[in-house]
């Protein structure tokens, strides 16, 4: 059975001859009985509902026959969990705060309000953006989208803003997580004199496909490079999350959980180990645990986990140090390898 709100809007919408209204109401019907699991339902609402009276939007997109969302998104099974990622004080606070909000929406829409739905993450390469987005989906139990950008972009005029249309139009029909990795090559400044009128035209459709989108939907748009993105960008974002590397104490939470895997103690305190490790990613961290763990598996129990986890520092050590030469001109790094000590 949907939602009542959801009958109201679309009788009102019908009442009213608002044809946006009611396709409106129909896509979050949809929406709502996916998320039910009633799939067969949300399959035949689907093939009902036609867009001006033409093919139906299943045979246009998400038919039966026809996959063609598959070009443009990549579905992931999200396995990260909120828990088990170390993130600052004020960003796990944030998170909370928009799981809770979709979890109990009808709360909010009961007194005229929309849960929270479009995150902006911005940082370095390496610190958890995909990570999180990941988690949010898990948290929220709803499939995860990424979009391919190698399949959206295209050399002819109005190509890349027609697919990413139909990649809105499928996420309306579905409760999910939305990523856009990289958002920057999609949002970049309209007024960068030296794009063309085809990336302005595809930044200002993209802006509205996000206005657009039911708060069922949630959006997560991460970029590198904060200074490329359109002004207008920043304001159709609720949440504006920054993700620096993990500073020393950050670290020390990391390497602690990872030891609390193990039965048998790793040799050195998870602070010395972070100190050790100087100022890296957290990528480069999981790089470092996961390489611990296969040699600790490969060794069959033959060789002691505190020896392995001596021996991987010391590799690492040596190539991080080959790493900066390589960096500097071949000149040693003398300089402190963690800033914030």
């Amino acid at each position: 059975m949907a939602r009542s709100d959801l009958l109201i809007s679309l009788i009102r919408a019908v009442t009213g001859e608002d044809k946006t209204g009611v396709r409106a109401a129909m896509e979050a019907i949809i929406a709502d009985e996916r998320a039910k699991r009633h799939n067969v339902l949300a399959d035949r609402l689907t093939e009902a509902m036609s867009v001006n009276g033409d093919q139906p939007v299943a045979a246009k997109f998400i038919g039966q026959n026809s996959l063609r969302h598959r070009e443009f998104l990549l579905e992931m099974t999200p396995r990260r969990r909120i828990e088990d990622l170390v993130l600052s004080d004020l960003n796990r606070q944030a998170c909370n705060e928009l799981i809770e909000e979709q979890h109990r929406s009808g709360l909010l829409r009961a007194n005229s309000l929309e849960p929270r739905h479009r995150v902006l993450l911005v940082g370095p390469p390496g610190n958890g953006k995909t990570s999180l987005a990941e988690a949010i989906a898990e948290a929220l139990a709803v499939s995860f989208f990424i979009v391919r950008y190698e399949t959206i972009i295209g050399s002819f005029l109005g190509e890349t803003a027609s697919r990413l249309k139909r990649v809105f139009d499928y996420a309306r029909t579905t409760p999910c997580v939305l990523f856009f990795d990289e958002f920057d090559a999609v949002g970049k400044e309209r007024g960068d004199v030296h794009e063309t009128g085809e990336i302005k035209r595809v930044v200002s459709s993209l802006l509205m496909q996000v206005d657009d989108l039911p708060s069922y939907t949630v959006v997560v748009a991460a970029t590198n490079h904060p200074e490329l993105l359109d002004r207008a960008t920043w304001r159709r974002f609720q949440l504006r999350l920054t993700l620096n590397p993990p500073t020393r104490r950050e670290l020390t939470a990391y390497i602690t959980r990872f030891a609390e895997s193990f039965e048998e103690p790793l040799g050195r305190t998870a602070e010395t180990i972070a100190k050790r490790l100087g100022y890296i990613s957290f990528a480069e961290a999981e790089e470092f645990c996961r390489d611990v763990r296969r040699q600790h598996i490969l060794s069959l129990g033959e060789e002691k986990l505190k020896a392995i986890v001596a021996e991987r520092l010391t590799h690492w050590t040596k190539r991080s140090q080959a790493l900066k030469e390589v960096s500097n001109g071949g000149v040693p790094n003398t300089q402190n390898p963690d800033p914030r000590g």
